[in-house]
């Protein structure tokens, strides 16, 4: 039980304290477009950081997923992978 309880804060650790936190994400798409109307938008499955863009069949529909800026998203990969 008490290797459980550990395992179990050691990942809720590292699901929270990655370069994901550093992404900036948003509960709608028009919040983030709104945050930057240049930019690309995409749906993250936070985490797989998989993202899918616009019209795809998993584009809004992840259940732990967030929308965010493509360059943030392709940063905050870049990021992760760097630090592996």
């Amino acid at each position: 039980m008490r290797r459980l309880l550990v395992m179990s804060i050691a990942f809720v650790s590292f699901q929270f304290v990655g370069p994901v936190c550093a992404l900036e994400q948003f509960n709608t798409e028009a919040a983030a477009q709104q945050h930057s109307p240049t930019d690309t938008v995409v749906s993250v499955n936070i985490p797989s950081m998989i993202w899918h863009y616009k019209g795809q069949r998993y584009y809004g529909n992840t259940k732990h997923g967030a929308y965010v800026r493509a360059a943030a998203a392709a940063k905050s990969v870049l990021a992760k992978s760097n630090s592996a």
